[in-house]
């Protein structure tokens, strides 16, 4: 390899890469960061690969494409615009995709592909190039140990070849943090079995490798070699020869180790003879083959012709069809032929769909990313995808229909034909979220023109500025951008790439929740054809998934997570709803695990997470509360169990507490390190000797629980000085009192601290299971001395407490800096390994990791969904959601769950069914509808969550209330008016059916104005 594909080295900008470098990792983004990368063909493909792999981090991309641009290459190229016709694509792309990441050069070739060319760089990617100049090039690739890619999308087909060399090493074969658990028990026998502790699941495959730590008696295996695992059941598995070892006795921590795997790739001309496929879609496990030979069909025919066939043109597609048949003979495993799925890969080649294009974008730039950093397993050799549930079946396509008309869709109307190209720009579609996947689905729709008809529109709402670290992967944004709306920039750099949409883009930038249905009303919502969800929380998701029920609009749900995506449909009458299922809850951490016996580094980092609140935030709001509320304390003392922990701390920072100078705050530092790291852990050790034993006769610290060592504070132990640095400099953040950054005076300030001497308390009770109760509590009359000694608020004047808002993003602002260092040195008090700055960010601050890879390819899947919708189609079956994981490889998809259908009467129905009512009619008359109409007894009426009505009622309030409008029942009960935009009102009844039985019916809707 040339000098060319190995640079130096330069540091990662962790707040650009922050959510992918939780995915990736540094060592991973290192290698990326010395990889040139050559992309060959700057059409819609091209263009998306060399996106992705920009904002990825490389070291350097060269594109390469010197075809002139055509109007057709406007469906799917979003940097190219009807000026740019005639001039070589790559020179007109490249200072665009150059504007994507500072970091990354991208570079025009303007030379011929030849040895000495293509020997500069890691990885060469080929799109748009007939079979015979891919298989030269690969012999070339393959030869010279550079990676080699070839990708291909033509209309609903896409395929995609990976040769890596022989031996290609993957250090990281799925991403997955490695598993850890505690061991309740080690057999000594031939085949040695560990047990887990607290029966909790393993996690382990047979073939995984172990390594031990902190085992007592079996000593020999901490931190020996690894180990491999035979697992025997959820809870136990077998590691080998145990025999000639000590005895176990208690404790220890086993460890997954990842060990690199090693993959031998063939040539591309040998792998066509004898292909491995990944595959795509089980339900076509036929079709890889086929798709194999019809792909090398379709480029004889290039080569032939010097053209793709016609769309829907016959004569062509025959012999397309006819190509492919001679081709059988090539192969070992010979395939039966599917004539037509053969013609309309002949049929739809002409044609450029961006959301065929962005899920082969994201899925070539991922095996790129994969080549050149040895993270996560690449796709081994070939996989086929189509998605031909997705062409129109409500709009005609004919010859005539599909011909191009010089239009930017013309890409777009090869596959579709021109009458459904109508339909999509007509179409009204709402857009929640414009963040990561919004940029991407944006830009999919800009290319496909949704929305930009004379009918059409397009809705985008997101709350959201612009931050550095969503540069990475949200590309329609810029470093100009930063700080202003996400929904304003996105939606102009989507005008800008089709300015089609002009004057077809609203912009909102309130959240959708009850507080705005005034904004997004009844008009708002009947107007939609339909919602697509881009969202990055479960409750806004579940929100919007209600309104679409209620609207009875299709919703388009998906979501990231790191190298995992999914997409979800949701149809009326045909799919349950999102909300119809969920994930379990998060496992929390119980109390007593954080209070006291902490055995991991996560129960750590969380303690400081909750400390950082309890000492930077929650007393200054307390604070500025009881200065300003003249019935704080009495609202405080309705609080029950936590009023007294509240009313000591605004005394403390009131008073002991209080800073008046930054050798106030480093005191305070000082003292807070010797209370928590130090006292706090001798007090426990008190009650709880290390030699101490269970009523059972069994050690207390033993299994989960670690015996804690108190630290002593030393100045040049860096861990402590950092604690007191961070907590001196928040608490004076707190006190609105200047900084010292000084170190040296700071630690002249520590010497002369004095530390009162700490002795332990009898009866203090600590909390040593989950559910045992803690009364801790001095007497009343001393929570009431307390309130008796508060200073007045009056003497404070405009005095007030300035509270830390944990944010973290900002590495100038020592909130990270302050959970790392209380984190860890908790964790020295325990003997649990520490974690770096980074690690403790990404669990402190609930990052989600994220990677632009990923979030194409999902948004493409979704983008083919809308193509099902937009038709309307009517069978479950032709719609898909869809799972994948880019690490393993794995993508997959499943039919929605068909809408849960009930019944009463004999009548059935299903969520998106309901009563309608018009007019705005009295309780009386709303029971004796269901009386008359249904033959429902109604027992109970409710709306939101005021009771209106029920049978056990009192019969004064019963007959007072079934004379009153429901409007005004409504009013009365909840207290409050109805908004003036509320045009219906929803109830939900409790019913009997003909039977006296009680039975499920939908919801009522009352609309109470037109």
């Amino acid at each position: 390899m040339s000098n060319m594909n190995v640079d130096s080295e330069q540091a990662i900008d962790e707040s650009l890469y922050s959510r992918q470098l939780y995915v990736l990792g540094h060592e991973a983004m290192k290698k990326m960061a010395i990889a040139h990368v050559l992309i060959v063909g700057m059409k819609g493909l091209g263009v998306e690969i060399a996106k992705n792999v920009i904002l990825a981090g490389v070291k350097s991309v060269t594109i390469w494409d010197p075809s002139p641009v055509e109007i057709s290459d406007l469906s799917a190229q979003f940097y190219l615009t009807e000026a740019d016709i005639g001039q070589p694509r790559a020179k007109v792309t490249q200072p665009r995709l150059a504007e994507l990441n500072p970091y990354v050069p991208v570079n025009l070739l303007e030379k011929e592909l030849t040895e000495d060319v293509l020997q500069n760089y890691k990885v060469v990617v080929l799109t748009e190039m007939t079979m015979d100049k891919q298989v030269a090039i690969s012999e070339i690739c393959h030869t010279n140990n550079i990676y080699f890619i070839s990708v291909e999308v033509r209309g609903l087909f896409g395929r995609i070849f990976n040769d890596f060399g022989t031996q290609f090493e993957v250090i990281d074969a799925t991403g997955e943090e490695p598993l850890h658990g505690m061991i309740a028990a080690i057999s000594k026998e031939e085949d040695g079995t560990v047990t887990c502790l607290d029966e909790v699941r393993h996690g382990l495959e047979d073939g995984d490798y172990v390594t031990f730590k902190e085992i007592q008696g079996m000593t020999e295996l901490n931190d020996g070699a690894p180990r491999k695992v035979k697992v025997f059941g959820p809870y136990s598995f077998g590691i080998g020869d145990t025999s000639n070892l000590g005895d176990y006795v208690n404790g220890g921590i086993f460890t997954q180790v990842k060990l690199p795997k090693y993959i031998d790739f063939k040539p591309y001309k040998e792998a066509l003879a004898a292909p491995e496929f990944l595959v795509s879609d089980f339900a076509k496990f036929d079709r890889p083959m086929q798709l194999h030979l019809a792909f090398q069909a379709l480029s004889t025919f290039i080569r032939k012709h010097n053209r793709f066939p016609k769309p829907r043109n016959e004569a062509d597609a025959t012999e397309v069809l006819e190509e492919t048949k001679a081709l059988v003979s090539t192969v070992d495993d010979k395939p039966e032929l599917d004539e037509k799925l053969i013609k309309e890969v002949a049929y739809q080649s002409a044609g450029e769909l961006s959301p065929m294009v962005a899920v082969f974008g994201g899925l070539a730039a991922q095996e790129a990313l994969k080549a050149v950093s040895g993270k996560f397993c690449p796709i081994h050799q070939f996989m086929y995808f189509d998605a031909l549930e997705a062409l129109p079946e409500n709009s005609p396509l004919s010859e005539e229909l599909c011909a191009p008309i010089g239009s930017r869709y013309d890409g777009q109307i090869a596959v579709f034909g021109r009458a459904f190209q109508e339909v999509i720009s007509n179409t009204n579609e709402f857009l929640v979220g414009a963040g990561a996947i919004g940029c991407e689905m944006l830009k999919n729709w800009a290319m496909i023109g949704l929305g930009s008809g004379p009918k059409g529109h397009l809705t985008i709402t997101d709350m959201d500025t612009i931050e550095k670290s969503n540069l990475n992967r949200q590309f329609l944004f810029r470093s100009s951008d930063v700080g202003k709306l996400k929904s304003e920039c996105a939606s102009e750099a989507v005008m800008k790439m089709n300015p089609d949409l002009r004057g077809k883009i609203n912009v909102f930038q309130e959240r959708v929740g009850p507080e705005t249905e005034n904004i997004y009303d009844d008009d708002f919502f009947e107007a939609l054809d339909g919602v697509t969800n881009a969202l990055d929380n479960v409750e806004a998701r579940k929100y919007m998934d209600r309104r679409c029920v209620y609207y009875r609009k299709p919703l388009l749900e998906s979501g990231t997570l790191g190298t995992k995506g999914n997409t979800q449909v949701i149809i009326p009458f045909l799919t349950e709803s999102y909300s119809s299922s969920q994930d379990p809850p998060e496992k929390s951490i119980p109390i007593c695990t954080l209070k006291n016996f902490p055995n991991a580094i996560e129960h750590t980092i969380q303690w400081a997470r909750d400390l950082f609140e309890g000492l930077f935030r929650q007393p200054a709001d307390n604070v500025n509360l009881y200065l300003t509320q003249p019935n704080f304390i009495e609202s405080t003392m309705k609080q029950g169990g936590t009023s007294k922990d509240t009313i000591e701390t605004v005394y403390n920072y009131l008073t002991v507490d209080r800073a008046e100078s930054f050798d106030d705050c480093i005191r305070w530092a000082r003292l807070k390190f010797e209370d928590l790291f130090s006292n706090t852990i001798r007090q426990l050790l008190f009650n709880f000797p290390v030699d101490a034993v269970t009523s059972t006769g069994q050690l207390f610290w033993s299994g989960p629980k670690r015996a804690p060592t108190p630290l002593v504070f030393d100045v040049n132990n860096r861990a402590h000085l950092d604690f007191v640095i961070d907590a001196a400099l928040l608490h004076a953040y707190n006190y609105n009192i200047k900084a010292e950054n000084d170190e040296n005076y700071i630690r002249k300030v520590l010497d002369d601290i004095i530390v009162p001497e700490f002795k332990p308390k009898e009866g203090v009770k600590i909390q040593v299971n989950e559910n045992e109760s803690m009364d801790n509590d001095s007497p009343a009359d001393t929570l009431y001395n307390l309130i008796a000694e508060l200073p007045s608020p009056s003497s404070f004047g405009s005095f007030r407490l300035q509270p830390a808002e944990f944010e973290k993003d900002d590495d100038t602002n020592h909130h990270i800096d302050f959970i790392t260092a209380t984190s860890n040195l908790r964790a020295m008090n325990y003997g649990i390994e520490p974690a770096d700055r980074y690690k403790t960010k990404f669990i402190a601050g609930k990052i989600i990791p994220a990677i632009a890879t990923t979030t194409a390819m999902v948004t493409g899947l979704v983008c083919l969904e809308l193509y099902k919708i937009i038709d309307g189609k009517k069978k479950l079956e032709q719609y898909k959601n869809g799972f994948v994981n880019l690490a393993l490889p794995f993508i997959g998809f499943s039919e929605p769950i068909a809408m849960p259908v009930l019944e009463y009467n004999g009548v059935k129905f299903s969520l998106w069914d309901r009563f309608d009512i018009d007019g705005d009619i009295t309780l009386q008359e709303f029971i004796d509808y269901f009386k008359t109409e249904h033959n429902l007894e109604v027992t109970m009426v409710a709306s939101g969550v005021s009771m209106l009505y029920s049978f056990f009622m009192n019969k004064k309030k019963k007959e007072e209330r079934l004379n009153m409008k429901l409007s005004k029942l409504v009013e009365s009960v909840s207290k409050k008016p109805i908004p003036s935009y509320v045009k219906s009102i929803i109830f939900e009844v409790c019913v009997n059916d003909a039977d006296d039985e009680d039975v499920d019916v939908p919801y009522v809707r009352v609309t109470i104005k037109k």
